[in-house]
């Protein structure tokens, strides 16, 4: 895939955000109809996507 343009970035950034999103998601549903979650594994997952979304994609939409 060649990328020329900022928007085309963009895109693509934010097009993994969401997969990575709907994954992050996809593992906590199914940690919770095991019932074989932690509340702090759950903070921990949150916590990671927060700081990937703020240390790598935030400065990269800028």
């Amino acid at each position: 895939m060649i990328i020329n343009s900022t928007f085309e970035i963009s895109g693509a950034l934010i097009a993994f955000i969401c997969l990575s999103a709907v994954l992050i998601l996809g593992l906590i549903i199914a940690m919770h109809v095991r019932r074989a979650y932690h509340p702090s594994l759950i903070g921990a997952l949150i916590g990671a996507f927060l700081c990937f979304l703020l240390l790598e994609a935030l400065p990269a939409l800028t």
